[in-house]
């Protein structure tokens, strides 16, 4: 599995953004309004973003040798848990972003300033969960093997035969 490219998730947030942006005003000319963010959606992106980094703290551990053992499902399924936070991240940061944006001419009046505020933090929040993901998946990354370990695994399994 690759790492994501920080500039792949800015894609997906731009592009989220502006899609995001359009759906908003279609409806708003419908006069349909989405809810608005609860203020709880940044402390839930952000306590997953703990989440996610403390079980990729305890693979950068295992593997600088600081931690004895560690169950390899468990490190495949913390690297998985790390892109899907990048990509969840990214989509969520410029779902939220559109939604400050549709608001962003009617901040004078006060409703209109709160539902901004709590899009902006959401969008933050969310932006928090992508970079963390970035960073876990940094952690799980393996480091090569040194030449010696490697000529030696090929030299014990050397492949199919061909016949």
């Amino acid at each position: 599995m690759q790492r994501t490219r920080w500039q792949t998730l800015l894609l997906i947030a731009l592009v989220t953004t502006s899609a995001g942006w359009l759906l908003l005003v279609l409806l708003d000319s419908r006069r349909v309004s989405p809810p608005q963010v609860p203020w709880l959606v940044m402390v839930v992106e952000v306590v997953i973003a703990a989440v996610v980094f403390v079980m990729g703290w305890s693979v950068r551990q295992f593997l600088r040798g600081k931690r004895p053992t560690l169950d390899p499902i468990r490190a495949a399924r913390t690297a998985v848990l790390a892109k899907a936070s990048c990509y969840t991240g990214a989509l969520l940061t410029g779902w939220y972003l559109a939604q400050v944006l549709i608001v962003a001419g009617d901040l004078d009046i006060a409703s209109q300033r709160g539902r901004a505020g709590a899009a902006a933090l959401a969008a933050l929040g969310a932006l928090v969960l992508a970079v963390v993901g970035l960073i876990v998946e940094w952690f799980c990354q393996v480091p090569p093997e040194d030449g010696e370990d490697a000529a030696r695994r090929r030299d014990h399994n050397p492949g199919p035969v061909a016949g």
